[in-house]
């Protein structure tokens, strides 16, 4: 695969949908920056595989999105190694889910930092760079419980609606900058997590859904792909639901 010359940032990007979105893009020629609050030997194994497989450059940047200062770091160290930064991808985020009755305080906020403030963390440093350059992509990695809510999961359904907020302002502000800015909405989608469910919960989310089965990381980083590319040019301020048809 020959190097597009396009570098792109992903945040919480050491497993799951991020790792796939980093893989992705690196498939398709993309220099990758590959953020990560907790080091593990396996990106070490993962940046190796990535150089090999696809020859384009890649980076581990440390960082806890959910700090101002490490945003900062994690941009800067991507710039200083990589050079620019053409696509951010938003990815980074935790849950914590709980009856609101139930929840604490930190819980709620912990949340609210890493997905929502932490989104906003990573780009508030990154968009003096895109201005500059007068061209640039963002993903953010919202959810369908963004738009409709989900029981248990004030805090988390509240982060990802905040982000589909931030997607559609952002993208009004810098769109005369040739900087687009969209949101992805996963809905179930296999993954660590979902797989520690019973399969009566899987047969109960499963009928939920028109398609009758749960996504994959592959669903998202593709459509993360696609507003990565030079189709999608005249996107901005979209909420792109990959959830199998459940909310129509």
């Amino acid at each position: 695969m020959k190097s597009l010359g396009k570098v792109a940032l992903v945040t919480g990007a050491a497993r799951g949908i991020g790792k796939e979105i980093v893989y992705t893009l690196a498939e398709k020629g993309y220099d990758v920056s590959i953020n990560y609050r907790s080091n593990t030997t396996e990106l070490t194994e993962m940046k190796k595989d990535i150089e090999e497989k696809y020859k384009v450059r890649c980076v581990l940047v440390q960082g806890d999105v959910a700090s101002f200062e490490d945003a900062e770091k994690i941009v800067k160290e991507t710039v200083d190694t990589l050079g620019k930064i053409d696509i951010l991808v938003n990815n980074a985020g935790i849950t914590k889910d709980s009856l609101l009755m139930r929840m604490s305080k930190e819980d709620f906020e912990s949340v609210i930092n890493v997905n929502l403030v932490g989104t906003f963390n990573v780009t508030k440093n990154v968009i003096p760079i895109m201005v500059k350059q007068k061209s640039g992509r963002i993903i953010n990695i919202s959810s369908v419980v963004g738009i409709s809510g989900n029981a248990g999961q004030t805090n988390y359904s509240a982060s990802k609606a905040g982000i589909i907020g931030f997607t559609k302002s952002l993208a009004k502000e810098v769109a005369s900058r040739n900087i687009l800015v969209n949101a992805v909405a996963p809905g179930f989608i296999s993954t660590d997590m979902t797989a520690v469910l019973t399969d009566a919960v899987k047969e109960n989310i499963n009928n939920q859904i028109p398609l009758k089965r749960m996504g994959t990381a592959k669903d998202i980083a593709n459509v993360v792909k696609f507003l990565s590319s030079n189709e999608s040019s005249y996107i901005t301020g979209q909420v792109i639901n990959v959830d199998g048809g459940m909310l129509m």
